[in-house]
């Protein structure tokens, strides 16, 4: 499969998602995107139209790339627990969920966040 192709498959993926999860001010929506140096996250309030936490794994602890998924999910979950939230909606953002979107859901669900 072309790059191209596959790009155009994990927007199709992305926009099928997109048109289920929505986030609220109660339970907001955890968007995650996965590039090829980093992984990024964030709570997002889809009615006002605001992001909430935010956070990358560029600069967190850890040599591979699931450890520093790791860190980043741990870290999303106190910041957005420290908010007064515990329950969110998980938007993998038509990625697979294995490997570092996985390893980040995972950890964000053992610091407490349900989902």
């Amino acid at each position: 499969m072309s790059t191209a192709k596959k790009i155009l498959t994990r927007a199709r993926r992305h926009n099928r998602i997109r048109a289920r999860v929505t986030g609220t001010a109660t339970r907001p929506r955890l968007a995650v995107f996965r590039s090829n140096t980093a992984l990024y996250a964030q709570v997002i309030d889809d009615v006002a139209g605001k992001t909430l936490v935010a956070i990358d794994t560029r600069k967190l602890a850890g040599a591979k790339p699931i450890e520093r998924a790791i860190a980043a999910g741990t870290a999303l979950a106190e910041k957005v627990k420290a908010l007064g939230l515990d329950t969110i909606v998980f938007d993998r953002g038509g990625f697979t969920y294995a490997g570092s979107i996985a390893a980040l859901a995972d950890a964000a669900r053992a610091a407490g966040l349900k989902f």
